[in-house]
């Protein structure tokens, strides 16, 4: 499966915005997805989880109550808002996907099988 981030860009603290994550070449809703992000110099963090039909969701702590991670099966695209953004929440954010058997797994480590480009967010103080 390919998939291309999106939605990334210049924001205020404070300010909010939406990434996206649009998946082909195969069935979106056999695969779990996740949002990463890496800063300069720094390791890849897990940001949020969902399960393959978006029952479950997990969120590290950093962004707990801020973010909120979403899918539209029908449309084979993730999201992730982002509110209250910081300035150390500037990196670049990556997506990825795991194929998975099980409905409800959320996985909230690096151990997926494909990822995107990534798409910078920059927020200025």
């Amino acid at each position: 499966v390919q998939l291309q981030a999106s939605g990334g860009g210049l924001v205020q603290a404070g300010g909010s915005l939406r990434l996206s994550c649009a998946a082909s070449g195969g069935t979106f809703s056999y695969y779990a997805m996740g949002w990463f992000r890496q800063a300069p110099g720094k390791e890849r963090e897990f940001i949020a989880g969902i399960s393959r039909t978006g029952s479950s969701t997990n969120y590290a702590d950093s962004v707990k109550g801020r973010f909120t991670i979403s899918r539209a099966n029908g449309k084979n695209t993730m999201y992730l808002q982002m509110n209250s953004l910081k300035p150390e929440d500037s990196a670049v954010y990556l997506c990825a996907a795991r194929y998975s058997s099980v409905l409800g797994s959320v996985v909230v480590t690096t151990a997926y099988n494909y990822w995107g480009q990534g798409t910078l967010v920059t927020v200025s103080s």
